[in-house]
Parts: C-alpha cells; structure tokens; sequence
C-alpha cells in the first residue's frame, strides 16, 4: 500500500507526528532513518517579527534534509496562515501541513490549533487560502473535534477535500481531551468513510500490532505515530515492518540502541550549541533511560538532570549506557 502526495509517493505507511519540542531536526533525522514516511517539523507561526527570534532559527533550518519536507503552520487568520505558508517555501517546504489538531491552551486561546474546528465557514476559508498561496501539496492535521458531543472531523475533511487539500491525519481525540483517556477510531473510521485522499489515524499507536488493528479498523491509509516515540524511536521500524512483511521485526541488538542514543543527543548538542543542547538533551535521556531501564532511569536522571556541562552530560550518559 503506498501513499502519494502530490509528485510524492511515500515508502511507508509509518509517520512521525509533529511534536511541539520532540520533533525537531536532529529527531527528525533519526525517524527517518527508522523507516518514517514522512517527518514533519514542529509546529511554527512565521510571521516577520519572529523570523529573528532563536526558536524560528531552529525549526526552520531544514538544510541537508531529504525531500518531501513538511512543514507544519499553524496560526488563526487566512491571511496570516497564507503568508506563512508562502514563507515556509522559503525555508524549503515540499508539504505545507496545517494544524488544527493542537489541544494546547497558548494556540486555542488565540483561536488557532484545534479551536479553529469551533469555526467550519473560518476553517474553509484558511484551507481555500493557503491552497490557493502555494503550488506545493498542502496536508490538514486535526482532532475528532471540539468536544463529544461536536465531533465535527468527518464534515472538516469533506470541506478540506474540497478546497483541495492532498492529506488528512486525525487524532483520535477531541480538543477537550487533551491527551487524557483513549482515542478511539469510530470517528476516524467515519473520516475515511467521506473523502477519497488519503487518511492518517494518529493517537495511542503503541505497537505494531496496534498499528496494523487501527488501519484495518479504520480503512487508514496510514498510521502517525507521536509519544510512543519519545525514548523509543525504534517503534517506526517495528511497524513499518510489520505491515510490510506480517512478521514481527528482529529485535535491534542493544549496542545498535546505544549508539543511536549517544549520536543523537550529540547532534542535539552540535544542533543547538552546548548549554541549549545540555538542556534540551535532558528530556531524550530520561525517554531513553525509561525505555530501556525502567527501574533505574529516574535515579540516574536526577543525576544527569543538574548537569550544565555537556560534555560531563555526555561522558556520563555513555557510562550508563556502558553498565547496561
């Protein structure tokens, strides 16, 4: 089964979710190195007065990264969410995905993310204006809908089909559940049910076999995955096999994870500078330690969580890994 996109045809039916804070490049790079189909970046407002600021550096450096790049926008006005797409192909887009699946109160508040599913005339509007300002495929990232009882996602995607979008993913949440309780598919189900372009699912796909359930449930043309990642890249690989082959992967040799964890917090060191990287390292390493050392992952974070140094933080994550 193969996914195409535009001039894209995807070799995969595994993607990594756009994760505010988890997805960025150095992540990005190692997913896709796992089999993901597409990796697309976290989300990013650009507009001329944040272009400058330290954050927008970073998520939109995309130099050296193999195509299709997706990058994600998000914003609450047609105009804005225009220019910004038009500025992301500045930045090397080959995918324009818009977000309107994030719960987080900063984006609601401002009407953007998943709020804007409140608004279906405003939610036509963005779509028919940012498809119209590229000539790049653009994708919709959203939720079931606002709360149970408005689970609006399956009329969405009609009118996204129809201003021309090329891709929906769907979380299998409302914005009121944040990332509380279960998702459910009925209404993914119902999504694929109503438009002829592909259809993603996306929330708590944990393994596997999970994933092959939720496609055949759903009639998903693929599956995103998101926290499962966080410590546990590996996971992509898992899946992609199993759908490809319905067999369960070989296990990867434990030396392999090991030096998949020290090049990547390298690479975020290397990526962000050494005090941001020493900082941003600290969240990767309690996510690794956790996936491969339950018991004792919480002592030796506490540990490595005061560390400013990043060599230091290096030298000692690569002892621990040693000991294992």
């Amino acid at each position: 089964m193969s996914i195409q996109i535009g001039a894209y045809q995807l070799k995969s039916q595994v993607f990594l979710a756009p994760m505010a804070g988890t997805s960025d490049k150095p992540f990005r790079a190692i997913c896709r190195a796992q089999g993901a189909a597409l990796t697309t970046s976290e989300m990013v407002v650009i507009q001329k007065h944040l272009l400058g600021t330290n954050k927008s550096k970073h998520r939109l450096d995309f130099s050296g990264e193999p195509a299709p790049i997706s990058i994600q926008i998000a914003g609450s006005q047609a105009d804005e969410l225009a220019y910004s797409a038009q500025q992301a192909l500045k930045f090397g887009a080959d995918i324009i995905d818009i977000n309107m699946g994030c719960p987080a109160k900063k984006v609601c508040n401002k009407a953007a993310g998943s709020a804007l599913m409140q608004d279906e005339a405003l939610v036509k509007s963005i779509l028919n204006a940012v498809v119209s300002a590229v000539d790049i495929p653009v994708t919709l990232k959203m939720r079931t809908g606002w709360n149970v009882s408005n689970k609006n996602a399956p009329t969405i995607a009609k009118i996204a089909e129809e201003a021309g979008i090329q891709m929906l993913s769907v979380h299998g949440r409302t914005r009121e559940d944040k990332y509380t309780g279960m998702a459910e598919y009925d209404t993914i189900k119902a999504v694929k049910s109503q438009v002829g372009i592909p259809v993603i699912a996306n929330g708590d796909i944990t393994s596997a076999k999970k994933a092959q359930s939720v496609l055949q449930y759903t009639g998903a043309d693929g599956v995103m995955v998101g926290r499962a990642t966080q410590g546990n890249p590996w996971i992509i690989h898992e899946i992609d096999h199993y759908l490809k082959t319905g067999q369960k992967a070989t296990d990867i040799p434990l030396n392999v994870k090991k030096q998949t964890i020290l090049d990547h917090i390298k690479q975020i060191h290397a990526f962000y500078g050494e005090k941001l990287g020493t900082q941003l390292s600290r969240k990767h390493i309690f996510w690794y330690a956790t996936h491969l050392d339950e018991k004792n992952a919480q002592t030796f974070w506490e540990k490595v969580n005061k560390i400013t140094d990043h060599k230091l933080q290096y030298q000692l994550l690569e002892n621990y890994l040693h000991q294992l």
